[in-house]
């Protein structure tokens, strides 16, 4: 593909070493929420037919044969529900609130707290091309990770945690084999992930970013399974999973900007000469994108925005200097981004006559409107930010308090209320959990502050005291206000078994 093509389309086809890079955005995110993103967990880590694809014609098999029983008064032999009650459990007892777009239509929409009910429900869209939101997590877990032998090991105590086992409750276990009589394929197993790769050993080497904190948060969440029931410990993963690939998005495109900084000085004569250089400026020191109480979706949009400009450097850059895409060069490390910087100033004439600079230039005048995140792939980081950190707007007024694992919630009442910054209950336990995991002894609220800002959200924690984080930790019982503790305030561990096994 040479650099002409590119400029006819420039979204469509990403250079090789864009699009291998470790740090590539992939999967490019979507819409979902918090229980698409587990339900679609679920089936690429243990149910390996199913599909994002198939999930909405599975559900509506599922509605049809359902009805086909009722018809007849009868049910499948291992079941243990009629099939009216079974109907009932699916579209009453386990329905996941509808969006207020989507109160007309008819389609299976449960709970995702068994792996069985992520075979007809939760996937991101209503048809056969939703985006794989699960494999975005498995992509943190790698990324989080020192080596591949520990990812893998994460990967596969998820799957113990998420397997329905007699340690289970038992409305747990009844519903993973009643949905199974109905629905039996494809059977839970592990599938094997096929990731490979992670950070440079060099590049993680002191490096805080959102995968690592996730990696470590998922320890701990694991960890608490057996202090709760399971739609206790699923609402606790959810909240964390939610705060964290959102956080992953968005370091993605700060890391995406970096980079293109860095190339685009190198083709003035400039940009990082060694790997030690090329690191300090492609990784963020401190990250952050979220402020307790302000406004959350301007500061997501002007690094989405941040990230499409430079997706668009980037490509029309290598597509100038390596237009076979022969996997010369690489972006997926600080010393590979050193390297391209150096064939960069050392090649300005091949730069000169490809017409690169007007070629960038014209692309982003032709593709202001994505740019900006009104169209595209812009538009869809900005539905995935909102939905998942946004606390669920339910068609059905009397199901609005459904979600409390949220990480943003409205102002007011008005459609055109702002998003603010503010954990629903669910997040603060999660949080407050992962926060003292392996810790001993107390520790006063601003260890909350600090694992929030490893997430790039940011409270002072002299704020919260009388902020609604402040009242929250007070309503759920996880502070004790001594004079002692720095703003007054000890945290109270949520789960002191768990704790004590994690220390």
């Amino acid at each position: 593909m040479t650099l002409a093509k590119f400029r006819e389309d420039p979204w469509r086809t990403s250079h090789p070493a864009y699009q291998h890079s470790a740090l590539a955005m992939s999967p490019a995110p979507e819409y979902a929420s918090s229980e698409v993103i587990l339900s679609s967990l679920y089936r690429h880590i243990g149910l390996d037919s199913a599909t994002e694809r198939t999930v909405p014609q599975r559900g509506r098999d599922l509605d049809k044969e359902v009805q086909w029983y009722r018809d007849r008064s009868r049910k499948p032999d291992a079941a243990a529900l009629d099939a009216d009650t079974f109907h009932m459990l699916l579209h009453s007892v386990l329905e996941s609130p509808k969006l207020p777009n989507q109160s007309s239509k008819r389609f299976v929409q449960v709970t995702p707290l068994v792996p069985q009910a992520a075979v007809v429900s939760g996937s991101a869209r209503l048809s056969s091309n939703s985006w794989p939101a699960g494999a975005l997590v498995r992509r943190m877990i790698w990324l989080g990770s020192r080596d591949d032998s520990a990812a893998d090991a994460t990967w596969r105590a998820l799957f113990d945690a998420l397997t329905v086992s007699d340690q289970d409750d038992i409305f747990a276990r009844f519903l993973q084999a009643e949905i199974e009589a109905w629905s039996p394929r494809p059977a839970w197993g592990l599938v094997s992930p096929d990731e490979k790769g992670t950070l440079d050993p060099g590049d993680r080497e002191g490096l805080d970013y959102p995968a690592k904190h996730f990696v470590r948060d998922l320890g701990a969440i694991i960890s608490a399974k057996d202090a709760m029931t399971r739609r206790q410990w699923t609402s606790l993963l959810e909240a964390v999973t939610r705060l964290a690939a959102v956080a992953h998005v968005t370091w993605l495109c700060d890391v995406h900007a970096r980079a293109w900084e860095c190339v685009k000085n190198a083709l003035d004569g400039g940009g990082p000469v060694d790997a030690i250089e090329a690191r300090a400026q492609l990784f963020p020191g401190s990250f952050r994108f979220l402020s307790y109480g302000d406004r959350a979706l301007p500061g997501i949009k002007d690094r989405a925005s941040a990230f499409l400009q430079a997706r668009l450097g980037l490509n029309a850059t290598l597509w100038a200097v390596d237009p076979e895409g022969s996997g010369v060069f690489s972006l997926s490390t600080g010393n590979e981004l050193a390297d391209l910087c150096d064939r960069l100033r050392r090649g300005t004439r091949v730069i000169e006559t490809t017409g690169l600079r007007d070629a960038i230039a014209e692309v982003s005048e032709r593709e202001t409107r994505t740019l900006l995140c009104k169209k595209g792939i812009g538009s869809n980081i900005m539905e995935f930010a909102r939905h998942v950190l946004g606390q669920r707007q339910a068609a059905n007024p009397v199901l609005r308090g459904y979600d409390q694992g949220f990480v943003l919630r409205k102002r007011g009442t008005s459609n055109s209320s702002p998003w603010v910054v503010g954990l629903g209950p669910v997040a603060v336990l999660a949080l407050v959990h992962c926060s003292l995991a392996g810790t001993t002894g107390p520790r006063s609220v601003r260890r909350l502050s600090q694992h929030l800002a490893g997430y790039g959200t940011i409270v002072d924690h002299q704020d919260i005291a009388t902020n609604d984080l402040g009242h929250q930790l007070r309503m759920l019982g996880l502070v004790l206000d001594s004079p002692d503790a720095e703003s007054g305030m000890l945290l109270v561990p949520p789960f002191p078994a768990a704790q004590e096994e994690t220390a």
